[in-house]
């Protein structure tokens, strides 16, 4: 009985796998969930899943590389009538995990931009050719959307403008935008919860970072809790049950109870989940290394501010920089003239050795011709007396011994 508990245990842990909020974009349900819920925007108030058409894919192929967190959407709005507009909406989705802020997203949200509107007016030259050079034409709008789950707080630039130098200076030439930020740890639980849908919930869940958030969602209302997943539908609640059982992996839940959990969720004891659940497995050494990183990074941003100051102080002296450069030129080309001539001496001095080293192997070798030595003792004393010194081998010490015998044997001094 026990092994089939463990095998059963097991098998549920193998059919939980991590979710990343790329796959939770991917869902048309809860992402038409998410635009009600966090755009104010009037048209997006009545956005359903049949209106929204993934299409990521196809824009990165355009930029030859897979964004692993990012998503784009093309959304068909209606009028108030129920009746599609003759432009879509196109959403940019870029999901940041990381507890350090992208500063510079404005230029990744613009490249994706450009490209959609390239994009589309490519497939309408297609259907008609010449209709993007009309008066008429328009291009469809594009909302950019920073979704951030990290807990440090969003420091990054809102505007194009301002990752500009001179930005407000030259604003009139510089094609400038925002974004909107949303960032999940600006919601209340009771403000999620409120909402009633699976995206909040989700929202929610992805809080959970600290023991004390587990502690605060512990005393959820069960009745609401359980309201959301009334009428979710079965892809939707394991969805959620693998966002849940990897949440409680993080955590060092252990496996068998992680699993009794995650039998609570799309039941009646949603609301009860955590209940009789024992103190959060989340050790000391992990929370100082996370206070540790956000001190880090407060301090990097600190530094960052001293480098745009300091910037703002390069600026000034360059100038003064441009005219210590002209006359280090000045100096550099009179090193060259000097340099050259060095270059010079040290090859006069380096032929003179030479030819005073090849006078030496002619003495040598003409002395023991003189002292009636034969060919062969003189190549041998000559390698003894020369040639290893050079660190030859024996075999090429031979070599060049019997080549300078053979050019200096005969000779007279």
């Amino acid at each position: 009985m026990k092994n089939d508990h463990c095998k059963e245990t097991a098998s549920a842990s193998q059919q939980m796998r991590d979710v990343n909020s790329k796959e939770i974009f991917k869902n048309p349900t809860l992402c038409a969930q998410f635009l009600r819920d966090n755009m104010n925007i009037p048209m997006l108030k009545q956005v359903q899943p049949e209106d929204i058409e993934d299409v990521t894919e196809r824009y990165q192929a355009y930029f030859g590389v897979e964004f692993e967190t990012d998503t784009v959407k093309k959304i068909y709005l209606k009028s108030a009538k129920g009746e599609r507009h003759s432009l879509p909406l196109f959403m940019i989705s870029l999901i940041e995990h990381k507890s350090r802020v992208d500063y510079d997203i404005t230029m990744q949200l613009l490249r994706y931009m450009v490209c959609i509107w390239h994009e589309y007016a490519k497939d309408m030259e297609h259907k008609k050719e010449g209709i993007s050079k009309r008066k008429d034409f328009r291009y469809p709008p594009v909302l950019p959307i920073v979704y951030y789950e990290g807990s440090a707080r969003w420091t990054a630039a809102r505007r194009l403008r301002e990752r500009i130098c001179h930005g407000d200076d030259f604003a009139s030439f510089v094609p400038d935008f925002h974004y909107e930020i949303v960032q999940i740890h600006e919601y209340s639980n009771q403000e999620l919860l409120d909402r009633g849908d699976e995206m909040s919930l989700l929202m929610l869940l992805n809080k959970l970072q600290r023991a004390d958030d587990f502690q605060a969602f512990s005393q959820s209302p069960p009745e609401k809790l359980e309201g959301i997943l009334q009428n979710t539908p079965p892809d939707l609640i394991r969805l959620i049950q693998n966002v849940m059982y990897s949440l409680m992996m993080k955590i060092n839940i252990p496996i068998a109870e992680a699993n009794e959990y995650i039998k609570a969720i799309g039941g009646n004891q949603m609301g009860y989940l955590f209940e009789n659940m024992e103190k959060i497995d989340i050790q000391a050494e992990r929370r100082k290394t996370a206070e540790a990183r956000k001190e880090r990074e407060e301090a990097q941003e600190q530094a960052r501010l001293a480098r745009e100051e300091a910037t703002m102080l390069q600026e000034q002296v360059a100038v003064m920089q441009e005219q210590l450069a002209e006359a280090q030129e000045q100096v550099a080309a009179a090193q060259e003239r000097a340099a050259v001539t060095q270059e010079q001496a040290v090859a006069v001095q380096e032929q003179a050795v030479a030819a005073k080293r090849e006078a030496e192997y002619k003495t040598y070798i003409t002395t023991c011709q003189d002292f009636n030595c034969t060919r062969e003792e003189t190549i041998k004393q000559f390698i003894l007396k020369y040639l290893s010194a050079f660190g030859n081998s024996s075999e090429e010490a031979e070599t060049i011994a019997r080549n300078k015998v053979d050019h200096y044997w005969g000779m007279e001094l």
